[in-house]
Order: C-alpha cells, then sequence, then structure tokens
C-alpha cells in the first residue's frame, strides 16, 4: 500500500534536473550527460542555466551571454524535455548558485523536486563553493556525473560527509558516457582553424561561424 502512496506522490511532483555552466560554447559532453541524467531518474525536464557572470572565471574574457544562450537554445531545440533558463544572464550580479536556487524555489514552489548536476572532478571541492550548505538546503538532490565502472571508495565517501555535513543524503551517483570534449579546447581549435565538426551540434557550429566566435584577433591584426 505504501508503494502505491509513493508512486501517486510522485506523479504530483514535478522532477526536474538543473545543469549550469559556462556553455562556452556548449557540446555534446553536456547534451550527452543532461540526457543520460535524466533518463536514468525519470525526470520530467532538464533545465540548462547558462552562467551569466560565473564568479570563478574572473581573469577569462567569457563570450557575451547572448551568444551562449542562443547556442544552448540551438544546441537543445530538438529534444521536447529540454529547456534553457535565462535566470543567470538576466541577472547583474556573479552567478553563484545557491542564489540562482533560491530564486527558482520561491517561483517554482516547494511542490517541485531539484535535482542540481555537477560532474565529478566537481564534487571533489563542492564544500570550497559559495554557501554550498545553501545549495544543499534548496536542492532534493545533488547529482554527481561519474564515468561507468567507476568504484566508489567509502573511505572517499566519509571525507565528502566530513567536509560537509549531510551531503551523502542529498548525493545521487549517476554513471554516464565522458566524452572527452573540452569547450576550451573547442575555442582553441577554432582560433587555430581547426575542425570542430561532431564535437559541438552542427548548429550551434554554424552558428559560431556566422556570428565569428573565438577567432584569434591578433591574426587579422597582423594582416
Amino acid at each position: 500500500m505504501e508503494v502505491y502512496r509513493i508512486q501517486d506522490r510522485r506523479r504530483e511532483m514535478r522532477h526536474i534536473g538543473l545543469i549550469g555552466g559556462t556553455f562556452d560554447p556548449i557540446h555534446y559532453g553536456h547534451l550527452v550527460i543532461a540526457e543520460e541524467v535524466r533518463a536514468t531518474l525519470h525526470l520530467d525536464e532538464m533545465v540548462f542555466i547558462p552562467a551569466g557572470h560565473p564568479p570563478h572565471k574572473p581573469g577569462r574574457n567569457v563570450t557575451p551571454a547572448i551568444h551562449r544562450l542562443t547556442m544552448v537554445q540551438l544546441a537543445i531545440a530538438s529534444n521536447p524535455y529540454f529547456r534553457v533558463s535565462r535566470i543567470e544572464i538576466d541577472r547583474p550580479t556573479p552567478s553563484y548558485t545557491v542564489e540562482t536556487l533560491r530564486i527558482l524555489r520561491q517561483q517554482w514552489g516547494t511542490n517541485i523536486a531539484l535535482y542540481f548536476v555537477i560532474g565529478w572532478d566537481s564534487l571533489e571541492d563542492f564544500h570550497t563553493w559559495y554557501e554550498p550548505t545553501g545549495i544543499l538546503e534548496h536542492i532534493n538532490h545533488l547529482v554527481a556525473v561519474r564515468r561507468p565502472g567507476y568504484v566508489e571508495e567509502p573511505a572517499y565517501n566519509q571525507l565528502l560527509e566530513e567536509r560537509l555535513p549531510g551531503i551523502m543524503q542529498r548525493l545521487l551517483v549517476i554513471p554516464a558516457p565522458q566524452l572527452e570534449i573540452s569547450a576550451t579546447e573547442l575555442r582553441q581549435r577554432v582560433a587555430e582553424e581547426r575542425p570542430i565538426k561532431y564535437q559541438t551540434p552542427e548548429i550551434v557550429e554554424q552558428y559560431i561561424q556566422e556570428h565569428a566566435l573565438y577567432q584569434d584577433k591578433t591574426k587579422d591584426a597582423r594582416k
């Protein structure tokens, strides 16, 4: 009888995945992880949140938000479960995750289960993020994505809990294909006039070309 009540409760509540990032540019590595998490956890939708003013990248010139937002919109257009949020792009202050989650909770209410997705590498330093405890308070689950076949060490889980008490109660670990694609490398390849085909959706590749993104401006100055 309890099983049916749990199932009914799940139907009443929407389950939404959140995946943030600079997306400069978005590529197949992002998309594969988002879809794997959505399908594995049977989420109702996956929301991409491009960073407006990423506080962890103060020394790098980030591509204007309108371009990064548009590239995400183009990349996810064919997936009915994917959508994009402008919440961080429209906010003039730095894109701290805890502030984003607070606003989303105010807008969406408590009848939404939030699954915040991070990479396995980010899990290790999650305790150093801005107000990590606040992040955990505003989500139902922290979803860490790792390579298939990776064996979790009990000592590692203990270390996570010692660094941030309560994290193990919220943590879900999902194995997902890890494509060796880097946004940094994609920008470098474009600057060097090397191909990025098959690493990002073709429509994103076309957008990059049409708007001359990531090109080596010094090359034009030398001509």
